[in-house]
């Protein structure tokens, strides 16, 4: 049976990604402040056997291999997120001039090992001391962070090719209105107001990149990632489908609208009534800043019903595996289709912008030798299976740039702990040894060629 070469357009961007608080560790080390997840994680029962992001990794002090690792993988990219509490303990004010060096020195290796730099601002670790003074939901945070990006932007801004103002707002909004993401509020209204202060936020934050600093206008790019998943509805009434209307302007309305269009989904405000945020003259012009990229996380596809019981916006979700492929060691469905539906409906919205597949990826039952080397052959049939819908997705039409998988290396998976395992690399977390398994093998050969085979 002849094979089908699926080859990708000249310059696609191939690369893996992480997030500070799962791979860094030293989490009260060189004058780093707490975060928002530090004192989630330290909180009794909020975290899976009582794990943290204390060590994880280790990535602080072994950054430098990791980096080697990387160039031999071959990446062309690295997403990654800088701490919000390591370069301002406090949230504001004085610089901690030890954690900023980390950056500088982690932005460094990656040039002299040819790889992109894409760094993150804010990938849910709020500090800790700004939460005291009303977190996200305080409009103030907004200022807050552009003040902490344009420290970044005026230290890194020559070197890093590509910035995302926020990662998955969704969730950290999430955080607020619920209990399984720090800092697990459970305010319902707080979650609007956080969801509105993070684009303002994102907004202040384009505004200041535009801006430039005392060198002149910043050499990369500046955009967000957010968690795209596809909704389907359970049946073809008219609640089902309005219901799976509010999931979907819930999880991505509320900031394709801002950012894309410059205005929230109605209906979904008129349903939200009361717990609305409060929108001031000028916001939505601030939320609506040109970006040059809009990335896509990717994992999952919901069937949605409408459901009496179902709380505040009435429904229920389901996960969807396409025939076959079963689910993942954390019970989640594995769609491909899924992700190339996404794209052709959020390709127009984003009027012919680059997209980028921000994070994608998989956790399995890996099972390691004595060496440590694991066989995935799920994971690399998974990343095939996605990367091909990728390549139908381009084929019709969609501006798609690159792909990073989620994630480099096995890390702390937030409130699951460490248990499930995504990584193309293994950590065995008590010697910290790595071990590449067979899909960081796998997808070298991806990105050495440029093409999968179907």
């Amino acid at each position: 049976m002849s094979m089908l070469t699926r080859i990708f357009p000249e310059g696609f961007l191939w690369g893996a990604a992480t997030s500070a608080y799962q791979i860094e560790g030293s989490w009260n080390e060189d004058g780093k402040g707490e975060s928002v997840w530090d004192r989630f994680a330290h909180t009794m029962g909020r975290v899976a056997r009582g794990e943290t992001g204390d060590v994880a990794c280790d990535h602080y002090h072994r950054m430098k291999g990791d980096v080697a690792l990387m160039k031999e993988l071959g990446l062309r990219a690295y997403r990654f997120s800088i701490s919000w509490s390591r370069v301002l303990p406090e949230g504001t004010g004085a610089v901690n001039e030890r954690g900023l060096d980390f950056y500088e020195r982690l932005v460094d290796a990656l040039g002299e090992a040819g790889i992109a730099a894409n760094a993150t601002l804010n990938h849910w670790d709020l500090p800790q001391a700004l939460e005291e003074r009303g977190g996200w939901p305080n409009r103030d945070c907004a200022r807050w962070f552009a003040d902490y990006s344009r420290v970044l932007f005026e230290r890194l801004g020559d070197r890093v090719a590509m910035w995302a103002t926020h990662n998955e707002p969704h969730v950290t909004a999430l955080g607020y209105g619920g209990a399984d993401f720090a800092p697990g509020r459970c305010d319902a209204a707080a979650e609007y107001r956080a969801i509105h202060s993070l684009n303002l936020g994102h907004g202040e934050a384009v505004h200041a990149f535009r801006a430039g600093g005392k060198r002149g206008p910043y050499a990369g790019k500046i955009g967000i990632v957010l968690d795209l998943h596809h909704y389907v509805p359970a049946g073809e009434g008219e609640q089902d489908r309005l219901a799976c209307e509010r999931a979907v302007d819930r999880a991505q309305g509320v900031f394709l609208g801002p950012i894309l269009q410059g205005r929230y989904p109605e209906r979904l405000m008129e349903w939200l009534g009361p717990l609305a945020p409060e929108i001031r003259a000028g916001d939505l012009e601030l939320c609506f800043q040109p970006i040059d990229f809009l990335g896509m996380n990717h994992y999952f596809t919901f069937k949605i019903a409408y459901a009496h019981r179902g709380g505040l916006l009435r429904h229920s979700a389901t996960q969807v595996s396409e025939p076959g492929l079963g689910e993942t060691a954390l019970g989640w469905g594995v769609n491909p289709i899924g992700i190339r539906a996404v794209l052709e409906r959020v390709g127009p919205m984003a009027r012919g912008m680059p997209i980028y597949i921000s994070e994608n990826g998989t956790a399995m039952r890996d099972e390691s030798d004595a060496s440590g080397y694991v066989e995935d052959r799920g994971r690399v049939n998974f990343i095939r299976r996605m990367l091909i819908e990728l390549h139908k997705a381009i084929e019709s039409g969609i501006n798609l740039r690159g792909y990073f998988y989620w994630s480099l290396m096995d890390n702390f998976e937030w409130a699951s702990g460490y248990e499930p395992r995504f990584g193309l690399v293994r950590v065995d977390f008590p010697t910290q040894r790595r071990t590449p398994k067979l899909s960081a093998r796998w997808y070298s050969g991806v990105i050495e060629h440029n093409a999968v085979e179907e």
